[in-house]
């Protein structure tokens, strides 16, 4: 089992041998196999491995919106009444088309009974912290997939969750906007300390971002190694400019290729 969690210390996120099956016309499909994690409070972990190795399964699960079909996964509430303990943001922008950037930020808010005035104040607290202040008033299909993506964070961020899950959440941007996305994320995470479990294909996002990068095998996805990322913090889109991270980024690669390439395999 993979933990970090010290003697006596209960862990924010507890996964305990965790595994999905689907049904398929074909049998039964192993997605995510015994697969154990403890993630402590405040921790930024990052998860990688080769396509369809059950990455996204994994989250899905802690958030609640797929099924365990062996194990368990705990959440460790911290107190607050009414706080929720996840948000999860997409790789696709899942916002309201027919609601305003702000409405959209306030929506969770909405969802557990704040009253409108708090509600849109915590939005547009949020909206100026990444930048979008001006923009509260405008519909989704005016602005940018950049812009998109930040409000999905920020409402994410205004609905002050326990734990906060990102399944691929800059994927589907363009690589400039992805870095500028990128430094807004690690500003916001060094002022929050929100606990963060994201889902990347970016060996260097993953490097970028986490305290640890979890690697996960083809499928079945099972963990195959943990990898501590000693790079201080604060960071910036410069600390990938260090030997260190190159040291760290080739090191993750050395595994993870040969999971790349068994995963090609299976495909065949």
């Amino acid at each position: 089992m993979d933990a970090q969690v010290s003697a006596g210390q209960v862990p924010k996120i507890a996964a305990r041998n965790v595994s999905r099956i689907y049904q398929t016309v074909d049998g039964d499909m192993v997605a995510v196999d015994d697969f154990s994690l403890d993630v402590t409070d405040g921790e930024f972990v990052c998860v990688v491995g080769p396509s369809g190795c059950g990455k996204s399964t994994f989250l899905r699960m802690i958030a609640g919106l797929d099924t365990i079909s062996a194990g368990s996964i705990q959440i460790a509430p911290g107190g607050v009444p009414g706080k929720p303990l996840n948000s999860v943001v997409f790789q696709e922008y899942a916002i309201f088309p027919w609601k305003t950037v702000i409405d959209n930020v306030a929506f969770g808010l909405e969802m557990r009974g704040i009253a409108r005035k708090e509600r849109l104040e915590t939005a547009r607290y949020w909206l100026d912290r990444v930048g979008l202040g001006k923009f509260a008033g405008y519909y989704p299909h005016q602005i940018s997939g950049g812009m998109k993506q930040r409000v999905s964070i920020v409402r994410a961020l205004a609905n002050d969750p326990e734990v906060l899950l990102m399944d691929e959440p800059l994927g589907a941007l363009d690589a400039q906007t992805r870095v500028v996305l990128q430094e807004e994320l690690l500003r916001i995470w060094e002022e929050t300390r929100k606990t963060v479990v994201y889902i990347t294909h970016s060996l260097d996002e993953a490097v970028l971002l986490g305290d640890r990068v979890i690697l996960m095998t083809a499928q079945p996805g099972r963990h195959l190694a943990t990898f501590d990322i000693d790079l201080p913090r604060p960071r910036s889109i410069e600390t990938a400019n260090t030997p260190r991270f190159v040291e760290h980024r080739a090191l993750i690669w050395e595994k993870l290729s040969q999971e790349v390439k068994r995963a090609m395999e299976q495909n065949q």
